[in-house]
């Protein structure tokens, strides 16, 4: 069936104002606090997500948050990214899911399912009334659909926390910002998923962790604050396109590409594969060139080339740039598809 993914980012690096904020969190409380009642407040409203790339042969997993009855669902980007089908199982009933749009820098993405309806919601609370010490659980598919959730439980370390996350599947980094650091084991699959506060609400969106947790008791996850996730959720459901947001599936190049093959002193981003009809292929691509520009914009990595894909849809029509094999500059046009 291919290769198991529990979509995931680990932390490559860190940047906070403080390194020994980092390294030691709060101290434990002397009275653990009973996260039950705050679970149970929360399971329901949360999606189990299982995708499968067809390109890498690949299926995944991953969380999500029911936001209404009809099916809308929060969830990170990255556990969703390049996925050719995605189902969201509430409550033990499956949904197909479908992409409605993604803020890719910011990791949140939202989805609609298919025949959603009377669906849980979970309760959001407001990330900015969190303080360093304040009791979370994280609940997560690092188990997968089959089995129950994860429930890592922990305590806000900080805020405000700089990452860079690794994509383990297409080994593509990106810095993210902001975050809520919490003292908590969370696993590959509980991406996505719901961090609770101790009154059932969701603070945070769970997005990345340590490769070898430790930094901290257990481990140390990342949050998205909910806030802000919301805010971007929002414009997403809006159908609004932006710099950032983009509405509807990401848009396709027809190209393979992998960030552990690229030489970050050249020019261009080296093509791994054509897609066999894409439109790259039909613009003159083929498997070992190295793309250069797309209607002029320079491209010195896969990111790069992800970035500037998000702003076109399916059907515009760029003007690639790129040198062959042999050494030969050529230009073409491709027509984008979805």
């Amino acid at each position: 069936m291919g290769r198991f993914h529990s979509r995931w980012r680990v932390i490559t690096a860190v940047a906070v104002g403080s390194t020994l904020a980092l390294l030691t969190p709060t101290a434990a409380h002397a009275v653990p606090v009973d996260m039950s009642g705050a679970i149970a407040q929360v399971e329901p409203a949360v999606a189990r997500l299982d995708t499968t790339i067809d390109y890498q042969h690949a299926i995944g997993a991953g969380t999500g948050i029911v936001l209404e009855p009809g099916g809308v669902v929060l969830t990170n980007f990255h556990v969703v990214q390049g996925a050719d089908t995605i189902t969201a199982t509430v409550g033990g009933v499956p949904f197909t899911a479908d992409l409605v749009g993604y803020d890719r820098k910011r990791d949140v993405a939202v989805l609609q399912l298919r025949g959603g309806g009377g669906l849980p919601v979970a309760a959001i609370g407001d990330s900015g009334t969190l303080n360093p010490g304040d009791p979370v659980v994280a609940l997560g598919n690092a188990s997968g659909s089959g089995s129950p959730l994860t429930q890592e439980a922990g305590e806000v370390v900080g805020f405000g926390r700089t990452i860079s996350a690794k994509d383990e599947l297409t080994g593509s980094t990106t810095e993210m910002t902001g975050l809520i650091e919490f003292a908590a084991p969370v696993r590959a699959g509980d991406s996505g998923g719901p961090l609770v506060n101790a009154a059932g609400q969701v603070v945070g969106v769970t997005t990345a962790a340590t490769v070898n947790f430790r930094m901290g008791p257990g481990g140390a996850g990342f949050a998205i604050p909910i806030n802000e996730a919301m805010a971007i959720a929002g414009q997403i459901r809006s159908l609004q396109p932006s710099a950032s947001v983009h509405i509807g599936r990401p848009t396709l190049l027809g190209v393979g590409v992998s960030a552990r093959e690229q030489q970050s002193d050249l020019p261009g981003v080296i093509i791994h594969e054509v897609l066999i009809g894409g439109p790259a292929q039909q613009a003159g691509m083929r498997d070992g060139d190295v793309l250069l520009s797309i209607d002029g914009v320079q491209l010195n990595s896969a990111n790069a080339l992800t970035d500037v894909l998000d702003r076109y849809y399916p059907g515009d029509v760029v003007d690639l740039v790129w040198i062959d094999r042999a050494g030969q500059q050529l230009t073409g046009k491709a027509a984008l598809a979805s």
